[in-house]
């Protein structure tokens, strides 16, 4: 009866140790090609009125830099009114 036992266990834990190696594997591949270059590139228009603001030279940045250098957004740049 104890030899049954050992066996089943001996079967579980192979099961076990084989779902920790796959498991370890999928998580390198996973890991290794996380990061690849970007997507979008930062200077590419985001929306398609941007595009046309910067056919017609109209464009207006999106971030400015206060006194400290920091950027913030360019709120009052962007929502004067044309002229």
């Amino acid at each position: 009866m104890n030899e049954v036992r050992s066996a089943m266990f001996l079967r579980v834990g192979r099961r076990a140790a084989w779902s920790l190696v796959i498991a370890v594997g999928v998580a390198t591949v996973a890991g290794s090609t996380g990061c690849q270059k970007l997507l979008f590139k930062p200077d590419d228009p985001r929306t398609q009125f941007e595009v046309h603001d910067r056919m017609r030279q109209r464009y207006v940045p999106i971030e400015e830099e206060d006194v400290f250098g920091e950027p913030q957004p360019a709120l009052r740049a962007r929502l004067s009114p044309n002229t």
